[in-house]
């Protein structure tokens, strides 16, 4: 690999067939890492016509299709030559039974049960509304929101992801987003740099429709996260495979519990980091520390 400061270190950032000129953080992402020493180049992770042993190192930007082809995605990252935020991170990020990792470790997390298929337990998910949604997903693709999880919708959606073989997640829908909204925290090079509140997504019962970035950038507003939200953020990123120190950029999502913040999702493998709301000097940081991990080199 190209030595990090004394030439020119080509990346590849990959991205979807969806977004193959990346999202609307993407020129803001570019231009950091132009001004790092990197030439990034925007490429679909699973075109054939890549050729991606040709780059020094790859991030992994919106690669926003993976979650019904998790194997052929790890696979790919295997094949990559270095990774932003590192593989074993991603594998464990693209799962989100993480949940129940970062539960243990003693972090607050929204009360979460897992579904194998032929697994069935309406009992289990206790009074109120229930989020439905599959262990492997993004873009609030097959989620939903019911009244209890034998609602006839919530048990044929169930029924519909076991029958693909996916495990199912299966959450309290807590109140308190609807009058708080979901914080959404970015670190870029390992510090906090900025949060963002945002609607939630399900406000209404049934099936939701997929999200695009659009429709999550006109709900956003700046915000200032308190003590006990950033506290939640660190304690998930410390316990993540190789700590906060490994992670070039993530984004940690917190709704309001019944006592306190808790983890809604950690995110650390194709999040959008609202980077519009980042400072220069943060975006910067951003680059320099994913070239020093591409370089295996993160004491800069």
């Amino acid at each position: 690999m190209a030595a990090v400061g004394s030439s020119r270190v080509r990346i590849g950032v990959a991205t979807c067939r969806a977004a193959p000129d990346l999202d609307e953080d993407g020129p803001l992402l570019l231009a950091a890492l132009d001004g790092a020493g990197a030439d990034a180049v925007p490429a679909v992770w699973d075109d054939p016509d890549v050729d991606w042993a040709g780059f020094d190192g790859v991030l992994v930007r919106s690669t926003w299709d993976y979650p019904l082809r998790r194997a052929a995605f790890l696979e790919w990252v295997g094949r990559c030559r270095a990774t932003v935020n590192p593989p074993p991170v991603l594998a464990w990020n693209t799962d989100k039974r993480y949940l129940h990792d970062l539960a243990r470790a003693g972090v607050p997390t929204v009360p979460t049960v897992f579904l194998e298929p032929g697994e069935w337990s309406p009992a289990g998910a206790g009074p109120g509304d229930v989020v439905v949604k599959p262990a492997v997903s993004g873009s609030a693709t097959d989620t939903g929101r019911f009244t209890h999880l034998s609602a006839p919708d919530a048990t044929a959606l169930v029924a519909a992801l076991h029958a693909q073989g996916r495990t199912v997640m299966v959450q309290p829908y807590l109140p308190g987003i609807d009058t708080e909204g979901e914080t959404s925290m970015v670190f870029l090079g390992g510090r906090f740099s900025h949060a963002v509140r945002r609607e939630p997504l399900l406000a209404g019962q049934g099936l939701r429709e997929a999200v695009v970035v659009a429709d999550v950038l006109g709900t956003v507003r700046p915000a200032e996260p308190d003590e006990a939200q950033l506290a939640v953020a660190r304690a998930a990123l410390d316990a993540a495979p190789g700590g906060r120190a490994a992670l070039s950029y993530a984004r940690v999502d917190v709704i309001p519990g019944p006592a306190g913040p808790v983890l809604l999702e950690l995110e650390v493998t194709d999040c959008f980091l609202f980077l519009g709301s980042a400072t220069p000097e943060a975006r910067a940081r951003l680059a320099r520390h994913a070239l020093a991990a591409l370089a295996g080199d993160l004491s800069r």
